[in-house]
């Protein structure tokens, strides 16, 4: 007959729920704190979706660089809308349950639409060598069969890569009484140290999927650039070589707003245990809610285009 301790060994357990956090030392103004993160969804979801309806309505955005900025400008309405519910359900109703399935279903599309992000940003990185390297071969080499190739490999890599992680969270076994979640969505670094079990396979996979995503992608973009450099400084005229940079800024600017966020949570979730929670709370909400924030306000300032498409979007839905 087996005691109760090896029942307790032998037995396993998935919580029903997880309970999730807001930002911890403030939760007696998070209805004030949700105003500002209305604000900012509601400038991220509408400032996105007007850079989609300007590019499909405006015949002369229908270029491979407008083409990859519609992708950039999908990955945000798509990453914004993954911590949407959960995050203003806490801030608005203070309610900070999410299901067990629900929430790796969120750490999915969270991280997925995180990767697509930094595999569109490569691929405009790409865009613009060849513009700058190769003017004359621009438009046959990046055709609209190429584009949309480029954009279904990016989705194929993005779920393969992260496929696995949902099944690999599902067969931990967790502690009955660790339930509470560090932020107000699902991360897959935050879930899998609620398991009461050998966590070294979803370690070693995490790390594997963001050095082989984000890393090889950072590290492509940098090689890109330096490729660029090394064209413009061949330019003789030094008026030519500011205006051919210049067809970069919002790039790399987009690249700056996504990356950073991105390497202060890596720094921290790895090197920052002795910070207080309400910094953790804070960078993880920079990452994911700023870039889809920024990237609009960027482009429709800096691309005189993308600003007349969205003035014209907005000027027959008045008139409408």
């Amino acid at each position: 007959m087996l005691s109760s301790q090896s029942f307790i060994n032998i037995s396993f357990f998935q919580p029903q729920y997880f309970l999730m956090t807001g930002i911890p030392g403030l939760e007696a103004i998070h209805g004030w704190i949700s105003i500002p993160f209305s604000s900012m969804y509601t400038v991220a979801l509408t400032g996105n979706c007007l850079i989609l309806l300007a590019v499909k309505r405006t015949h002369s955005l229908h270029q491979p660089m407008y083409y990859f900025l519609s992708m950039l400008a999908l990955s945000d309405v798509g990453l914004s809308l993954s911590t949407l519910p959960s995050t203003l359900g806490v801030l608005w109703f203070d309610y900070r349950f999410i299901g067990f399935h629900a929430c790796l279903i969120q750490m999915f599309f969270l991280h997925f639409f995180s990767v697509v992000e930094s595999s569109v940003l490569l691929a405009m990185s790409f865009d613009r060598f060849v513009a700058i390297s190769n003017p004359l071969r621009y438009a046959s080499v990046l055709t609209n069969n190429v584009i949309i190739r480029i954009g279904a490999a990016i989705t194929t890599r993005a779920t393969l890569s992260l496929l696995p992680l949902p099944f690999l969270l599902k067969r931990l076994n967790y502690c009955p009484g660790k339930i509470l979640l560090s932020h107000s969505f699902c991360f897959h670094a935050d879930v899998m140290k609620l398991a009461c079990a050998d966590i070294t396979v979803n370690i070693l996979y995490g790390l594997y999927v963001v050095l082989s995503t984000v890393g090889v992608d950072s590290l492509l973009i940098v090689m890109s650039y330096a490729l660029i450099l090394h064209t413009v400084m061949g330019l003789a005229s030094p008026r030519e070589r500011v205006r051919t940079l210049n067809t970069c800024v919002s790039h790399i600017l987009a690249v700056l707003v996504f990356y950073i966020p991105v390497i202060g949570v890596s720094m921290i979730h790895r090197f920052g245990k002795h910070l207080p929670h309400i910094v953790h709370a804070l960078v993880a909400y920079v990452y994911l809610v700023v870039p889809p924030v920024l990237n609009p306000i960027i482009y429709s300032v800096k691309s005189k285009p993308i600003r007349g498409g969205m003035f014209r979007v907005l000027s027959r839905k008045g008139q409408g």
